[in-house]
């Protein structure tokens, strides 16, 4: 591995070239360019870094990043109350959020259940996403009545188990739960679906 005559240099290109999909060659890049600027530039951008990671926290019911407790998607009152999209983490969020074919609300499980990296049930969101659903059908209102559940999970054999216990663990409660259409490729993530298969995949959505 090349080194560089100035230890900070190399120090700058490590933290760079430790963010996923950032290679030596694009952090020394990024680094350089950082040097080019101005002070106030440079201090900016730490901040808002900074400013993110300390502030941004995770939203009570949905576990989506957000300002305030209480995320602008859980609330608002034009999003449909009737169903719940459960998505592996927060990038699909945004990656269906594009394609403007879903208006309802969302449930982050944070991974999907992988015992081959230790992940399980337990280390996911689902206990919370049982007692939200369990919740939701007790609604008087039947306009917001909670009678659908949507599993928006990567089309693998993690999320096809998750999706299994997710569903076994839903059952019983009288809430209709599907699953996205198999547009979206055997063995591909909901993040980097384009946003017209991954939108008719919504709503090609099928009964589970």
């Amino acid at each position: 591995m090349n080194h560089y005559s100035s230890e900070l240099l190399e120090h700058a290109v490590k933290q760079f070239s430790s963010l996923p999909g950032i290679g030596r060659k694009t952090a020394t890049r990024l680094v350089l360019n950082m040097l080019r600027r101005g002070d106030d530039e440079v201090e900016e951008f730490a901040d808002a870094l900074l400013k993110a990671k300390r502030e941004i926290i995770y939203c009570k019911h949905c576990h989506n990043i957000s300002d305030t407790e209480v995320c602008p998607i859980c609330s608002d009152p034009r999003r449909d109350q009737t169903t719940i999209c459960v998505v592996e983490n927060i990038q699909d969020v945004m990656a269906i959020e594009q394609t403007q074919q879903y208006q309802g609300l969302y449930h982050v499980l944070g991974g999907v259940v992988s015992p081959m990296e230790g992940i399980g049930p337990g280390d996911l969101e689902i206990d919370s996403l049982v007692e939200r659903v369990v919740k939701a059908q007790e609604e008087t209102d039947e306009e917001n009545k909670l009678n659908e559940v949507i599993l928006a999970l990567s089309s693998t054999l993690e999320g096809d188990t998750t999706n299994f216990y997710i569903s076994r663990k839903l059952k019983g409660t009288g809430v209709k739960i599907s699953v996205i259409a198999r547009g979206i490729q055997a063995g591909s993530e909901i993040e980097y679906a384009d946003e017209l298969t991954l939108g008719r995949a919504i709503l090609d959505r099928k009964e589970l």
